[in-house]
């Protein structure tokens, strides 16, 4: 009912504290040169060495004393509400919404949308109490990396954070999402569309402790990880139906992982693209990879793994994940020796178990008047594909009809 609190508050959070301006703030931030961003639940700030330690002051002094101004509140609600009102016909945006709350379900987390009607029931005392909520010290981690003296640090920050008190935190719980017992399209009619978003997607449970972590990672690039995978060489360069075709494959600690192969394609050509993509999905799971194909994305990974390590938010982000989720203290050590174990039977094996060619949603958004009676005609595995109708919200309809414009005599 008043999803859009947390996007305010992301947009509150940063604009000075209780002991400092907004416009003080802004400006010696910019004077020092320096990086600070905010999000609903956290805050990133880097700088020179030398000017850290005021920095960190002021990125901590904003993130425990926020400075909530009902007149921010009002222009970042305004300007949100601005930016809902531009994707009201984007194709693009109804297709994420949609694959998303099917995927999840519209009482998850990610499920949920922001709506024009959700946001004008968002309040400033709302946004205060997602803070009140959120912002705990029993919750919190705080990481540093960088040329710094551990004892110096460590000093500061005792001393910025002493005042700092708060309940314990209280995780809120969540329906589990469910894929549907077999592989069915989904339509979302937009009659303004001039190419069709086709989405193939599932859940699945993976996190970083599963045993097929590392296998799951590769069958997916060598799936749709690049312009060397499979759906980029099938659908651009073969079949010329799209400028791009790929797949996403993350895991989740604290809910299901989503499976998601996808591309935009044209309108004459969805029927066709849908069967190459749930051809492809099927076959990795079906047939064993090629040595090139292994080889390939193993050396992908490799490559970019060793460059991510130059990046500072990198080593954060391995710190964070080993203590909030319980890693192995050498997970990032072994990362590469555990890639290069995968095998060929690893990825058939795990590809057959996580992405879901029998039990996935194909969410296909676009206009209905140019593709959807070849649609309702697919066939996979010699079984007639079921065809359920929605609109850009994600709520079920009947099918829509079309009418055609009679020539004038």
């Amino acid at each position: 009912e008043k999803a859009g609190v947390s996007d305010l508050l992301s947009k509150m959070l940063g604009k000075g504290s209780l002991n400092i301006s907004k416009d003080d703030f802004e400006e010696e931030i910019d004077f020092l040169g320096a990086q600070v961003n905010f999000g609903s639940e956290n805050f990133f700030a880097s700088s020179l060495s030398r000017y850290f330690p005021r920095v960190l002051e002021m990125s901590i002094d904003a993130a425990i004393n926020p400075n909530f101004i009902e007149e921010e509140f009002e222009s970042e609600k305004s300007r949100l509400r601005e930016n809902l009102e531009s994707d009201e016909k984007s194709v693009t945006a109804a297709a994420r919404r949609v694959e998303s709350l099917l995927a999840y379900g519209k009482k998850h987390p990610y499920g949920e949308y922001v709506s024009k009607e959700t946001l004008k029931n968002v309040t400033l005392a709302d946004v205060k109490g997602l803070y009140n909520d959120r912002f705990k010290p029993s919750n919190a981690y705080l990481v540093v990396v960088g040329d710094v003296n551990y004892r110096s640090i460590k000093k500061q920050i005792t001393t910025a954070f002493k005042n700092w008190k708060g309940q314990v935190f209280e995780s809120s719980s969540f329906p589990e999402p469910n894929n549907v017992s077999e592989t069915e399209i989904n339509f979302v009619e937009m009659p303004n569309a001039v190419q069709s978003e086709v989405a193939i997607i599932n859940t699945a449970t993976m996190d970083k402790k599963n045993p097929d972590y590392f296998a799951s990672l590769i069958a997916n690039k060598i799936l749709g990880g690049g312009g060397q995978a499979r759906l980029f060489l099938n659908l651009r360069e073969d079949k010329g139906y799209t400028y791009g075709s790929y797949s996403n494959w993350k895991e989740n600690h604290k809910t299901k992982a989503l499976f998601k192969a996808f591309a935009s394609v044209r309108n004459t050509v969805t029927d066709s693209a849908i069967i190459e993509l749930v051809n492809e999905v099927d076959r990795i799971g079906s047939e064993l990879v090629t040595d090139k194909e292994l080889a390939t994305a193993k050396a992908k990974y490799a490559g970019n793994f060793v460059l991510s390590l130059e990046d500072p938010k990198t080593i954060a982000q391995f710190a964070l994940n080993i203590k909030t989720q319980k890693l192995n203290p050498e997970f990032y050590i072994n990362y590469l020796k555990n890639i290069k174990a995968v095998s060929k039977e690893d990825v058939i094996r795990v590809s057959e178990k996580y992405f879901l060619s029998n039990q996935s949603r194909i969410v296909v958004t676009g206009k209905g008047s140019e593709i959807l009676e070849k649609i309702e005609r697919i066939d996979f595995k010699n079984r007639r594909l079921k065809v359920r109708y929605f609109d850009k919200y994600g709520n079920e309809t009947d099918r829509p009809e079309f009418f055609k414009v009679l020539p004038v005599k």
